[in-house]
């Protein structure tokens, strides 16, 4: 089992675990078409964010396979939720993962999703142990793609249409890392 010591507090930032105080934050943004334009989902109502609020607060560790941790994102200087930060643990015996993020675009810009992303990143390889870990994304996204490659992460695939999100084919670009690649 792996439980994240939170806080985590960089130079700009501090990630620290979901409340159910952060709803109204949280639906702030998760409620913006724009925000999931390139996830799973659709922009969520009110009662779809407060359940997916709680699962996260509810889900504090990794314990196996298959789970996922979010974290909360806030900037020092304000301390409001600029958006959160996932990790994953897809593979056990392989020592695989998964990061992601999801930000209020009212935070864009500032460099926040890399500076959190990478402490993901760590929390993957020096806490977890992970051998790998991968950042899979809309080929759509842009934006993401420069976070990931910021990160100093290899784009090593794009599959072609191998997803129907919302109604239409999308690609899948595949980012990874290995654990000695982040050591360096």
């Amino acid at each position: 089992m792996f439980t994240p010591n939170l806080p985590i507090t960089t130079d700009r930032l501090v990630l620290r675990a979901f409340t159910l105080d952060d709803l109204d934050a949280y639906h702030a943004y998760h409620r913006l078409p724009e925000v999931a334009r390139y996830l799973y989902w659709e922009a969520r109502d009110l009662d779809t964010s407060r359940e997916a609020l709680r699962k996260a607060v509810e889900k504090a560790d990794l314990r196996e396979e298959g789970d996922g941790i979010k974290i909360a994102v806030t900037p020092r200087d304000t301390g409001e939720l600029a958006g959160e930060v996932v990790l994953i643990w897809t593979n056990e015996k392989n020592r695989q993962g998964e990061i992601g993020y999801i930000f209020n675009p009212a935070f864009a810009g500032h460099g926040y999703a890399t500076e959190a992303t990478r402490e993901m990143l760590r929390l993957g390889f020096e806490g977890l142990g992970l051998h790998r870990i991968v950042g899979r994304l809309d080929g759509r996204n842009t934006a993401s793609a420069r976070v990931l490659e910021r990160l100093g992460m290899r784009r090593e695939a794009q599959l072609v249409e191998n997803e129907m999100v919302k109604g239409e084919w999308t690609d899948e670009v595949i980012y990874a890392m290995l654990e000695n690649e982040w050591r360096k």
